[in-house]
C-alpha cells in the first residue's frame, strides 16, 4: 500500500517505523549488520551501558527453557565512554534511531551516564531500572514506585534527550510504577523486562545458571507482557513501548491493540537474525490486508469482553 504511514513519534523520538531492536539482544548492531539492513528498522536500543566496563556474571549464564531463555548475563558492556568513542561512529552510518540503554548501581551513576550521553549523538535514553540479574541497582530501584520516582526525577534534571524508563514485571502493581515514572518526567515507558526465574539441573541438584536466578524472556512471557502493556497504557498519558515474546508481525499487532505505540524485538533475534525485518513486514502485511494506512488506526483498539 503506497500510502501506508508507519512513522511514529514518541515524545520527541522520531522513528521511521515502530520496530526497535531491544537492548541486550542486538549488541551494538555490528553482528546483525551482516544479516539485515539496519537502515530498515525503526531503532536500536543498544546493549545496556554502565559508567565503567563490566565483565558480567560468570558462566553458565544462558539457559534454554520451554518457549524462551533464561539469562543472567549481568550487563556485560565496555562502559559508556567506550560506547561513545568506538560504537557510535559505526551506528551513525545507518538511518535508524539510536537509543542508549543505561544502568547504574546508584542514582549518581545514572545521572553521570546521562550527562555523558547528552553530548553524544544518541536519539533517546532508556533508563533500565529493571534488570533482575545484577546484585546492585537496577531492580532495587525498579521494584517500587518510590525507587522509580527517585531515579526518574534525578535523571530528568540532567537529561537533555527523550527519556524512556524501562519497567520490570517483577512487581505487584505495574501501573503504580509507570505512574511514578510519568509524574517525575519520563517521556515514555518501555515494558516488560524479563521475569525472574530459575532452571534446575536434576543431575547435579543445582541451578543451571551460575548466578542461580535469571531473567526469563521469549514467547513464554508474551501473555504477561500484553496484560501489563494494556494496564499501563490505560493508566498513563505518555507513550508505551511494548516488548516481551514478539517474534512475528501478528505478535506486534497484539501489542499495538493493547496500547503500545512501538515495539521492541528481543529474544527472537537470537533464533532469527532477520526477526526485526520480518516483524516489520508482518505489520505492513496486516495493515494492507485490513486496508489500514496509519498505526493510530489500531493502537489501543482492544475491546475487552
Amino acid at each position: 500500500m503506497a500510502n501506508m504511514d508507519l512513522q511514529v513519534e514518541i515524545s520527541g523520538l522520531k522513528l521511521k517505523n515502530p520496530v526497535i531492536a531491544a537492548s541486550g539482544t542486538f549488541g551494538f548492531g555490528r553482528e546483525y549488520a551482516e544479516y539485515i539492513d539496519l537502515n530498515k528498522i525503526g531503532g536500536i536500543s543498544v546493549k545496556g551501558l554502565t559508567l565503567e566496563p563490566r565483565k558480567g556474571n560468570p558462566p553458565p549464564r544462558i539457559a534454554e527453557t520451554p518457549s524462551g531463555i533464561l539469562n543472567s548475563v549481568g550487563l556485560q558492556n565496555p562502559g559508556v565512554d567506550a560506547f561513545i568513542k568506538d560504537e557510535m561512529p559505526f551506528l551513525r552510518q545507518y538511518d535508524t534511531a539510536i537509543i542508549a540503554n543505561v544502568a547504574g548501581n546508584t542514582i549518581s551513576d545514572y545521572c553521570r551516564i546521562a550527562e555523558k550521553l547528552n553530548d553524544a549523538d544518541v536519539d533517546a535514553i532508556e533508563v533500565n531500572v529493571s534488570c533482575p540479574n545484577v546484585k546492585e541497582g537496577c531492580l532495587a530501584f525498579g521494584s517500587s514506585a518510590k525507587g522509580v520516582a527517585e531515579v526518574t526525577s534525578s535523571v530528568r534534571k540532567v537529561c537533555k534527550k527523550p527519556l524512556i524508563v524501562k519497567l520490570t514485571p517483577n512487581v505487584s502493581n505495574i501501573s503504580e510504577i509507570a505512574k511514578a515514572a510519568e509524574e517525575q518526567g519520563a517521556d515514555a515507558v518501555s515494558l516488560i523486562n524479563t521475569i525472574l526465574g530459575l532452571a534446575i539441573d536434576i543431575h547435579t541438584k543445582r541451578p543451571v545458571l551460575k548466578n542461580n536466578f535469571g531473567g526469563l524472556s521469549g514467547p513464554a512471557v508474551k501473555p504477561v507482557a500484553l496484560r501489563m502493556v494494556y494496564e499501563v497504557s490505560h493508566s498513563v498519558n505518555i507513550p508505551v513501548i511494548g516488548m516481551g515474546g514478539i517474534t512475528t508481525g501478528e505478535d506486534a499487532i497484539e501489542f499495538f491493540l493493547a496500547g503500545a505505540r512501538a515495539v521492541m524485538v528481543g529474544t527472537a533475534n537470537f533464533a532469527n537474525p532477520k526477526a526485526c525485518i520480518e516483524v516489520l513486514d508482518g505489520i505492513a502485511l496486516y495493515m494492507k490486508n485490513c486496508n489500514l494506512t496509519r498505526l493510530d488506526d489500531i493502537v489501543g483498539k482492544l475491546e475487552l469482553n
